[in-house]
């Protein structure tokens, strides 16, 4: 616990003093007023967050968390969960989706067990296992109070270390059989939805058995009442370790001043979290794309965050964050490369 109390004491308000001095910068470059839409604005924001006129977000990584989940006995995906056990190495390998996208952006891919049901043995695997896998959720809560503080540490530290090399840039992503199942939970708890409004289809539950789905997550917000005024409780009762180490890595990176793209609805879910601790953690926040889950605008409204694309992807894994990382990046060299019109000659 004192490791989250620290870093949450070092989270502080963006830095208005960089951010006004590249808004002007931004507003004198030559072009248009206002012709580069929300680049614009998402260099003006990486300007306060890293506390630089001129930012730098060219040290990339992905951080992905991968946990197993007690809730699979409620038959609420389709696929095996001895998936995530054989996918936690490809990571390492660089041969999954988010490593793809992650090489074609330039950043490094991290893997990281915080709770897979099984041991790994993978050199390029982080061992930080709580335990194999959370409780099923529809019988009790997913985990202790003490469990969700630990996963949000390993979170932190996890960032941390990385943040130590250099890292000036951290996209979230996760891997774990039946994690839109905790996520949606989530998103039910703390938007006070009923869960039939936000779950969705996963990594390929049929249509006809979304019900059920909504149903068992009925059955464990009844079972375990999560308080949604105290975001570790609802983490702790429906959520998932991966979930509570997204969560970790973002109040890490906003304590360091360090940008963190949100990959989609179980990264999204994971914000709503870190947001509910910390609120002023969203404005270090950068949403990637809009996930094509059921839950994934919701999720993204609940914490009034804008995508910045919308294709359709469902993948996870970090995949929508790497992506967007060509984005982010095109900002800061918007800023550094283009000239203004004072610096061209062009009177006014």
């Amino acid at each position: 616990m004192e490791k989250l109390k620290q870093t949450l004491g070092m989270i502080s308000a963006l830095d208005q003093e960089a951010m006004t001095k590249t808004r002007s910068r931004v507003d004198s470059l030559i072009k248009p007023p206002g012709s580069l839409g929300r680049l614009e604005d998402l260099a003006v924001q990486l300007a306060g967050i890293t506390k630089k006129t001129y930012p730098s977000v060219d040290n990339k990584v992905v951080i992905v968390m991968s946990a197993d989940h007690g809730v699979y006995q409620e038959k609420v995906t389709p696929n095996p969960q001895v998936v995530t056990a054989i996918q936690t190495p490809n990571f390492a390998k660089g041969v999954t989706g988010v490593c793809a996208f992650a090489k074609q952006a330039g950043a490094e891919v991290i893997i990281v067990d915080i709770g897979v049901a099984v041991d790994i043995d993978h050199p390029g695997v982080l061992q930080r296992k709580i335990r194999y896998g959370t409780s099923n959720m529809a019988e009790g809560p997913a985990m202790s109070r003490e469990e969700a503080i630990r996963a949000l540490e390993i979170g932190i530290e996890v960032a941390e270390e990385q943040i130590k090399t250099g890292k000036n840039l951290i996209g979230t992503g996760e891997m774990g059989i039946g994690n839109t199942t905790p996520s949606a939970a989530i998103v039910a708890v703390m938007g006070n939805y009923d869960p039939f409004e936000v779950v969705g289809i996963g990594a390929g539950l049929a249509a006809d058995q979304l019900d059920h789905k909504a149903n068992v997550i009925r059955k464990a917000i009844s079972q375990n009442q999560p308080n949604p005024h105290d975001p570790i409780d609802v983490l702790s009762k429906v959520g998932g370790f991966e979930i509570g180490g997204m969560a970790g890595t973002m109040l890490a990176a906003a304590a360091h001043g360090v940008p963190v793209v949100v990959d989609g609805f179980i990264s999204t879910a994971a914000a709503i979290i870190a947001c509910a601790i910390e609120p002023k953690v969203k404005d270090y926040l950068i949403p990637s794309h809009c996930s094509a889950e059921k839950g994934g605008k919701t999720a993204l409204d609940l914490i009034g965050l804008q995508p910045m694309f919308d294709m359709g992807m469902r993948l996870g894994e970090g995949s929508g964050a790497a992506i967007a990382f060509n984005i982010v990046e095109a900002a800061t060299y918007m800023v550094k490369e283009m000239i203004t019109f004072e610096e061209a000659g062009i009177a006014l």
